[in-house]
């Protein structure tokens, strides 16, 4: 193998094991993220059947529109 395509090849190995780093890196945010938001839904979905209140019972047409 000549000098030059080992060069080649080991630039290549560089550029890919920076990918993989910043890959990793996004992943692991997303993942804290998700968390996040499935612990946030968890607590909102508590939180309504805790209430009581039923959200809305009734049809569109029952409603009062925004301006009254």
């Amino acid at each position: 193998m000549s000098e030059e395509r080992l060069i080649e090849l080991e630039t290549r190995l560089a550029y890919q094991d920076d990918a993989l780093t910043v890959l990793n890196e996004v992943v692991t945010r997303q993942d804290r993220r998700i968390q996040q938001l499935e612990e946030t839904c968890r607590l909102l979905i508590e939180r309504l059947r805790n209430n009581g209140d039923p959200v809305f019972v009734g049809t569109p047409a029952d409603e009062v529109p925004p301006h009254y």
